[in-house]
């Protein structure tokens, strides 16, 4: 195990000293030639497989990804030893907010809200305090426009611009907030249609570089129920998601959801001192596996599980196991709909839950097949004002 100690502050080391240098190739020539590129297959796995394991949660898990910046070799090797969060339950690179939670339980996570700045902070909960500091996975900001408002999402926090190579994906609703249609900024299935905007129009016409990750994919779309008694009836909101992007058997036992395995060229761009990163090949069907479903076998919807009324509190209650301590309309709990079909135990199953712990913080815990970055988007549906469903 010493050696390993020192092999991964060795990693580290190199890992700081290449993000001071921006030409790529140049980091990637050297790094070929250190010391660690020629050690023999077997004993590189051996020792791979051993870090993993034993760097198993954040932030001592960075010590992987430390790994996989060494050279070709390591890397091959260390996205073999890796497994997918649907798997592992852990998220260890960066493409894992793309990909499906884990199957056998929710994956825990908190949000933060900047009210002055309209911002949110997505981390990763590293323990099972709801006040640890947490691992940054994602973050987005709120925009207005007359007719609708929409949120920016991105891998870093100090860059929530569309134009940045950091953009994943966005929120945007209709006029009164009651839909809400989710966009992926790569494709998240074979064959998966581009939906036209004016910063897709921009890059075809060369007026921006092609650089802009211009993707817009719908792959949910989010509707709340209009409260058409208005206060006569209030209570809990009520919401339905289709996500377009997953099939309905995906659920069932051997179900599988499309998952993507590496960003798209222009996402790369924002990793240029981890060779980890970069493919020789950007072919969509490179980084995407997992068809969809047929049009004859639907896709998944999910709708929120009813709070049952309780005459003592005399508000409206949902079993959240302590994630959950603050009563709001915002919190809610989703399972998937059995739509046309009979009721088994996948549908009582929660697939994201969330709620408010605090003024300015909540909890979102998800599962497969959502990814982080659909469950954070549908969460972020959930903090528009909605007068009309309330």
């Amino acid at each position: 195990m010493t050696i390993i100690r020192s092999i991964i502050q060795d990693m580290r080391s190199r890992s700081e000293r290449v993000v001071q240098d921006r030409a790529v190739e140049a980091v990637s020539d050297g790094l070929s030639q250190s010391c660690w590129a020629n050690m023999p297959q077997e004993l590189l796995r051996e020792v791979l497989v051993r870090i993993e394991a034993s760097e198993n949660a954040w932030p001592p898990r960075k010590s992987v990804t430390a790994c996989a910046g060494v050279c070709r070799s390591w890397r091959e090797i260390t996205r073999e030893i890796v497994k997918a969060p649907e798997v592992s339950g852990k998220l260890t690179f960066p493409i894992s907010v793309k990909q499906p939670g884990p199957r056998d339980s929710l994956l825990q996570c908190f949000i933060k809200r900047n009210r002055s700045t309209q911002t949110y902070f997505l981390f990763l909960s590293l323990t099972n305090a709801l006040t640890d500091d947490g691992k940054f996975l994602l973050a987005a900001r709120k925009w207005r426009r007359p007719t609708c408002t929409g949120y920016i999402i991105s891998l870093d926090a100090d860059d929530m611009s569309k134009g940045s190579g950091t953009y994943i994906g966005k929120l945007r609703s209709n006029f009164l907030g009651t839909k809400f249609t989710i966009f992926d900024g790569q494709p998240p299935h074979a064959g998966a249609k581009i939906m036209k905007s004016r910063s897709t129009r921009l890059v075809n016409s060369k007026q921006v570089s092609p650089r802009v990750p211009a993707g817009n994919y719908p792959v949910a779309h989010i509707s709340y129920e209009l409260n058409v008694l208005g206060s006569r009836s209030r209570g809990p909101r009520r919401m339905q998601c289709s996500m377009d992007a997953i099939p309905a058997s995906a659920i069932e036992p051997g179900g599988v959801a499309p998952t993507q395995t590496e960003f798209s060229v222009s996402n790369i761009d924002f990793f240029p001192s981890l060779p980890f990163f970069r493919s020789k090949s950007s072919r969509v069907e490179n980084f995407l596996s997992g068809p969809l479903a047929s049009q004859k076998d639907g896709v998944l919807v999910l709708r929120n599980k009813s709070p049952r009324w309780h005459e003592q509190l005399q508000c409206w209650c949902l079993n959240f196991h302590g994630r959950v301590t603050v009563a709001s309309v915002k919190n809610f709990q989703l399972v998937a709909s059995p739509e046309n079909g009979p009721v088994g135990p996948q549908h009582e199953k929660i697939i994201l839950q969330f709620g408010k712990v605090g003024k300015d913080l909540f909890t979102m815990d998800y599962r497969y097949p959502l990814s982080a970055f659909q469950a954070f988007a549908i969460c972020l549906s959930s903090f528009d004002t909605k007068i009309a469903c309330e």
